[in-house]
């Protein structure tokens, strides 16, 4: 059995992939090589990235619950406790989650790199849920220095997220499938946080109030560990729940040693590379352009649209389910221009990524000049602006795993380490700029900086980014193309063998 890291070209629709997936198994003999080709509607791979789907979706439960629950926790409600806290301090518990999450971020990725991130994600979804379910209790005894240091708990505990998740990915996700499993799993971010914040008004005007928010994300994260740790494989050798066709199919198709555990990470080789420090600053525009938003819009929408709670939150989650949807539009679209050879991958992730950060800074500095008599075309502006991030996840997201298959978790540990500082300043830099949130001057600012940071950090990945192997992913690294004629599709097949192996090529 010889392996191949497969190219697919076809003419059909490139919802191919999510449909009716190829699994390619090539074998050799001395005079002829043969393709069998064959097709499942649902494989293990889909289900392991149904499960991540969701644990992205509840992992965003429990980072997002403060950003909708700050507004009804500081205004008085009859029958309901509230906390006399400014903007500064608002400001302050809003980032306190990132300075536990940028922490975890190297030794997350190292832990699921060295026992696979199966145990790791599980085993801190369940302590962060714990937390997240005290929430209440400490904010109502205590002083508002303690919900941050629950916050900081939180922040670490989920610091895993990512880097679990590209660890897991890396090994799971076959290179012709790769931008619609990852972006389908990815998109589940914005799925939870249009859920939770399309919901949260009703939470928050029911019998239990904002206390509610808590208690029910944190529950829904404990359910999720369980059935997570009943059904997660950290690679398709791991599961018997998959087929002996399915299994080399990803196994040849991933670029991933399957038992990389044991490899050494080059870390000088990834820092001094300029792909990857294109990617770092990709990942920064993204995540400070995000997090700034997704923090500080309820209370703009309250403060400056003077928008009621129960509306607020759900226009608050317009633009995140429109960002869910076009992730879901994007993904095929970026696999079929590669996998059809109509763009490169290097020119896909550029093109992907400028979508998703430059159309955002255009809607900030529009946005930048609206005022509460055009709250409609402000809020317009805010869905596209937040909707069009969902281009991100066809650029620097999957970058990793472009560049190095091998180390895509600890890389996906350090661009998130980095571009987490940015998390921590956004808020805080907010707090800094508007005293007055009824004020859309101030307000006009913030949004004019988050503009110049999409535009600084996305040129700059445009001049150094990527989208091939780099030769530091290993020593092994071989490329030649075999076309194999078929009846239904052309099938042009890039053999690459598996890495860490010394297999030659036929």
């Amino acid at each position: 059995m010889v392996n191949f890291t497969a190219h697919l070209i076809t003419e059909r629709t490139p919802l191919l992939y999510a449909k009716c997936a190829y699994k390619v198994v090539v074998t050799e003999s001395q005079d002829k090589q043969d393709l069998k080709i064959y097709t499942n509607l649902v494989g293990a791979r889909h289900v392991q990235a149904l499960l991540l789907f969701f644990g992205m979706c509840f992992a965003y439960f429990l980072r997002v619950n403060i950003s909708a629950a700050i507004v009804p926790m500081t205004e008085p409600t009859p029958g309901q406790t509230y906390h006399d806290w400014d903007s500064g301090t608002k400001s302050l518990i809003l980032s306190s989650f990132f300075w536990g999450y940028v922490a975890a971020q190297m030794p997350a990725s190292m832990l699921a790199k060295r026992f696979g991130g199966k145990i790791v994600l599980g085993g801190a979804t369940v302590i962060s849920s714990f937390i997240t379910i005290f929430h209440p209790l400490a904010s109502n005894n205590a002083d508002w220095e303690v919900i941050c240091v629950l916050r900081v708990l939180v922040g670490f505990t989920q610091g895993v997220v990512y880097p679990c998740i590209h660890t897991l990915l890396a090994k799971w996700a076959p290179f012709p499938e790769r931008g619609f499993l990852a972006t389908s799993v990815y998109s589940g971010a914005q799925f939870g946080t249009a859920l939770l914040l399309a919901v949260s008004g009703n939470i928050f005007d029911s019998s239990i109030g904002w206390p509610g928010i808590f208690y029910i994300t944190g529950g829904i994260g404990l359910l999720w560990s369980v059935i997570f740790f009943i059904f997660g494989a950290d690679t398709p050798r791991d599961t018997k729940m998959i087929s002996k066709e399915e299994r080399e199919y990803i196994e040849a198709l991933t670029g991933s040693d399957q038992e990389s555990k044991t490899m050494a990470v080059p870390w000088k080789s990834i820092f001094t590379s300029l792909p990857f420090f294109g990617l770092i600053t990709a990942h920064c525009g993204f995540t400070w352009g995000f997090y700034t938003l997704l923090t500080e819009m309820p209370t703009y929408l309250n403060k400056v649209l003077h928008l009621d709670v129960k509306s607020n939150a759900l226009l608050s989650a317009l633009p995140y389910f429109v960002m869910w949807l076009l992730c879901l539009t994007v993904s095929p679209i970026s696999d079929m221009l590669i996998n059809r050879k109509i763009l490169s991958v290097t020119v896909s992730r550029k093109l992907f990524n400028s979508i998703g950060q430059w159309v955002p800074m255009v809607c900030l500095i529009a946005l930048g000049y609206m005022t509460e008599d055009e709250k409609t075309l402000a809020i317009v502006l805010l869905t596209i602006g937040v909707g069009f991030n969902a281009g991100s996840f066809c650029g620097y997201l999957v970058n990793h795993m472009d560049l190095s298959p091998n180390f895509a978790g600890p890389m996906m540990g350090i661009t998130n380490c980095i571009s987490n500082l940015c998390s921590i300043c956004a808020p805080l830099v907010v707090g800094a700029i508007v005293s007055n949130e009824e004020n859309p001057d101030e307000w006009r600012i913030v949004f004019f900086i988050t503009a110049g940071v999409y535009l600084v950090c996305n040129s700059l990945f445009v001049i150094f980014g990527k989208g091939t192997v780099q030769p530091w992913n290993d020593k092994v690294v071989t490329n030649s193309t075999t076309t194999l004629p078929n009846d239904a599709a052309q099938t042009a097949i890039t053999s690459v063998p598996i890495y860490g192996q010394n297999s030659k090529e036929n």
